[in-house]
């Protein structure tokens, strides 16, 4: 399917459910959006795409279907395409797809394919329309990959305590489950380049827990989580064996009026090792991420705002460019209606640790780079 005919599609989908809402089908709720993103940057490509000559090779699209059935019992999924480059495909994906039991607000329960409540807007990422940015910070949320990051096959256990008056509020998570690479995704793309090709993606166990505190001071959120991860997978060529390791993320985000002030920092140390017949490659990666972000509501339009994010491995030479990424945005969102949206922002890139593949720069890398990006979207 083209990404102008998937764009058609999409917005078919939504004049159905604009209808679906005027008429009042029961409970079902219908709602999705599809984007068009373009990139061009000074000097190396970005994300596989020809951003160096300026691509619009990123189309993106969902549309999601929630019907509570009972006050306590609520059932839904959301079908996701995307094309980024040499990443995504015609496929249609299953972001999730699960049954949610609310028992009362101090646990409910959820089971199927279900977001993985993981730092600040890991379980949100999949909504565009929620972010002033083109790009949330990569060095935490990376793009190329997030249907591997997004979701899990399993369960998870929530809920929430409300701590008095002047304690403000504790809401809490814990899931379980298996976890498999998106087979077009960012990750099997750099396998491959290793010369992997799986007929069936990695998978693994994963599990972890989420705690934030809602504070009593108006508008401040303080929150941890971690999370333990394993992927095995063979190949005609090889295999891939990841053992278990702990991610560990700190986050806090502070609303004051039209301000808005958010910040995590994430440790992921990760030990792949694969074998390439007879070659046994062990590799040892110790990222240490964060950023700080700040925007602003100029009008009930307009928003702008910029962060930093900052990407190391600790256990390589942090002075190469290969092993850190440094990235200052400037970005700003103008929204024409309730439906259509439109964000641009500037990129100032320092290091080439993340977002860059060999496929498609295959003279090498220039250690710094300049790039804007923009995107267009609709959502319903």
């Amino acid at each position: 399917m083209t990404r102008r005919v998937l764009m058609l599609v999409l917005l078919g989908l939504g004049s159905v459910g604009l209808a679906a809402q005027s008429f009042n089908l029961e409970d079902l709720q219908i709602h999705g959006f599809a984007t068009q993103g373009f990139l061009y940057s000074s000097h190396n490509n970005y994300l596989t795409m020809n951003s160096n000559r300026g691509s619009l090779q990123w189309t993106e699209g969902a549309i999601s279907l929630n019907d509570p059935l009972s006050d306590n019992l609520r059932v839904g999924m959301q079908l996701h395409m995307y094309q980024m480059g040499q990443i995504g495909g015609p496929s249609v994906l299953i972001d999730w797809a699960s049954g949610d039991y609310d028992f009362r607000e101090q646990l409910g329960l959820r089971a199927g394919k279900v977001k993985i409540p993981m730092g600040l807007y890991n379980d949100s990422q999949d909504v565009d329309s929620l972010f002033l940015w083109v790009l949330l910070p990569q060095s935490i949320y990376p793009v190329d990959n997030r249907d591997f990051d997004l979701a899990l096959l399993g369960g998870e256990a929530y809920g929430e305590q409300i701590l008095g008056p002047r304690g403000g509020m504790l809401q809490y998570s814990a899931y379980y489950g298996e976890s498999t690479l998106d087979p077009n995704g960012g990750y099997n793309l750099q396998l491959q380049q290793f010369g992997l090709i799986f007929s069936s993606p990695p998978s693994g166990r994963v599990y972890g827990g989420d705690l934030r505190w809602v504070t009593p001071m108006r508008g401040l959120l303080i929150g941890s989580s971690t999370q333990s991860q394993a992927l095995d997978g063979t190949a005609p060529q090889g295999s891939l064996h990841m053992a278990p390791n702990f991610m560990d993320a700190f986050y806090a985000e502070w609303k004051w009026k039209k301000a808005s002030f958010e910040g995590e920092y994430w440790r992921s140390p990760v030990r792949p090792v694969l074998t390439i017949g007879a070659e046994v490659v062990p590799i040892s990666v110790d990222s240490r991420a964060w950023y700080a972000m700040a925007s602003y509501e100029l009008t009930n339009k307009l928003q702008a705002g910029t962060y930093y994010s900052h990407y190391v491995n600790q256990n390589a030479d942090t002075s190469l460019a290969q092993n850190y990424s440094k990235d200052w945005v400037i970005a700003g969102r103008y929204n024409f209606n309730q439906y259509f949206y439109g964000k641009l922002e500037g990129h100032f890139l320092h290091g080439t640790g993340l977002g860059y593949y060999a496929s498609t720069n295959p003279n090498g890398l220039e250690p710094n780079s300049n790039m804007l990006a923009a995107r267009v979207g609709f959502a319903f």
